[in-house]
C-alpha cells in the first residue's frame, strides 16, 4: 500500500493505492470526480482511497491527479508490462486509451472538459507516463470523459501486471537524488523542465509523502 498526502494553502489531499481488487472510495465533495476515481480504480484492479478537500474545484481535481499519478509511480514495481492498449464504447462515446509506463511523462488528448483535460495532464506528468487518449467519436461530454477514464483503467489493468522481468532493451536507467541540493544542470542531458501542475511548477507546494523507493527509472 502506498500513501501519499499532500498539502497546499489551496487544497488537502490524501491518496492510499495498491494493487487489488478494484475496491475503491472517494470522499473529494466533487461527486463527478468521486465517480471517476472509483470508476478508474475498478477497471484498473487498483484498490483506492481519496479524501480530499479544495478551495476551488480546479486546483482540487489538479491536485488529487497530482497525488493519484504520484501514488502509482511509487508503487510500480521494475518488473510492470508497462504497455496497455483499450478501446472502449459507451453509448455514443467511443474512445481509445494507450499507456506506457517506462518513465516517460507525455500526455495527448484532449478531452472535452478543460478541467479532466487539465486532471489527465497532471495525472500523467506525475505518474512519469505516457498516456494517448483519442476520442474517436462522442456527443455526450460526460460520455467521452467516462468512457476515457474506463478505457484508461483498463489500459493500466494490462500495464500493470507484472511480468517477472524489466521490459526494456536497454533495462532499468536510475537517476538517484544529490545530498546537499545538487541538481542536475539544466539543458543537460536527461534534464527537462517540470510539467506544469507538478510542485516544482508551482514553486514548491508543501508536500508528505511515504518513503520514496531510492530513485526515479525510466525504461525504453
Amino acid at each position: 500500500m502506498t500513501e501519499l498526502i499532500r498539502a497546499t494553502n489551496e487544497t488537502q489531499v490524501r491518496v492510499a493505492l495498491a494493487r487489488g481488487a478494484g475496491r475503491a472510495a472517494a470522499n473529494t465533495g466533487e461527486r463527478f470526480l468521486d465517480h471517476m476515481l472509483v470508476t478508474l480504480a475498478r477497471y484498473a484492479g487498483l484498490d483506492l482511497t481519496v479524501e480530499a478537500t479544495g478551495d476551488l474545484k480546479h486546483h482540487l481535481i489538479e491536485d488529487v491527479a497530482i497525488v493519484l499519478g504520484a501514488a502509482l509511480r511509487e508503487m510500480l514495481p521494475d518488473t510492470v508490462a508497462r504497455y496497455g492498449d483499450r478501446t472502449l464504447p459507451m453509448d455514443d462515446a467511443l474512445v481509445q486509451a494507450c499507456v506506457d509506463l517506462g518513465g516517460r511523462a507525455y500526455y495527448k488528448g484532449p478531452l472535452p472538459s478543460s478541467y479532466y483535460e487539465h486532471f489527465m495532464q497532471s495525472f500523467a506528468a506525475n505518474a512519469m507516463a505516457t498516456v494517448h487518449l483519442r476520442v474517436i467519436r462522442g456527443r455526450d461530454r460526460h460520455h467521452v470523459v467516462e468512457a476515457a477514464f474506463k478505457a484508461l483503467g483498463l489500459a493500466l489493468r494490462d500495464a500493470l501486471e507484472d511480468t517477472g522481468a524489466v521490459f526494456s532493451t536497454k533495462g532499468a536507467v536510475a537517476l538517484d537524488s544529490r545530498s546537499r541540493g545538487d541538481r542536475v544542470p539544466a539543458g543537460a542531458a536527461g534534464a527537462a523542465a517540470p510539467p506544469r501542475g507538478t510542485d516544482a511548477a508551482r514553486g514548491g507546494d508543501a508536500e508528505r509523502r511515504a518513503p520514496a523507493r531510492g530513485g526515479r527509472e525510466e525504461r525504453r
